[in-house]
């Protein structure tokens, strides 16, 4: 299932749809990490006043075997998978990029308190927290309009570097609100 398809418009920056012509595409396993207390983690990279949920690249393995990877990175934190939410798609036509996200709900089995983070991340002032859903959705939210660009990349322009901030920050609002109302619901 497609939980959303996320387009230039859906940022509210006065983008217009444009149709992705032939674009590179990347596969992604991401989603939230549910403590016993109920509070989901949280990645933020204090640098670009990014608040994200875990997660990244799918690297010559299946969604769920990157999802525990990329959880383990990122937070530090040994996980079972719950629930697989569905897929989300953002679609970049700045930059002819299409990513495709499988989205996972999993609890915690155990938190390191490591993390094991790239130079990119460690440049952009990566750091992991917990906090509850609404908290998290609220984070994320006011980031979007307060985003630095990314200092750790020089090939994005300044404004490119937000553009693709801002789909990872709608990407995960949407996701959020997605699990919310699942909640809401008794569906989790």
């Amino acid at each position: 299932m497609v939980i959303k398809i996320i387009k230039d418009a859906d940022l509210g920056t006065g983008l217009k749809n444009k149709k992705l012509n032939n674009p590179s595409t990347r596969f992604a396993s991401r989603g939230i990490i549910v403590r016993a207390d109920g509070k989901i983690g949280l990645f933020h990279k204090a640098n670009k006043n990014e608040y994200k949920l875990p997660g990244g690249g799918i690297e010559n393995e299946k969604p769920k075997e990157a999802f525990l990877r990329e959880i383990m990175e990122e937070t530090g934190c040994e996980v079972e998978i719950t629930k697989f939410l569905g897929t989300i798609e953002e679609h970049k036509t700045a930059n002819n990029f299409k990513q495709v996200s499988y989205v996972f709900v999993a609890k915690l089995l155990n938190d390191t308190h490591t993390l094991h983070l790239t130079e990119k991340e460690k440049l952009e002032g990566a750091e992991f927290m917990w906090a509850t859903v609404d908290e998290s959705l609220e984070l994320i939210k006011n980031s979007f309009n307060n985003l630095k660009a990314s200092n750790s990349n020089v090939n994005l322009t300044e404004q490119e570097s937000v553009y693709m901030t801002q789909f990872v920050i709608k990407r995960d609002e949407t996701i959020l609100n997605y699990y919310k109302n699942l909640l809401g619901n008794n569906k989790i």
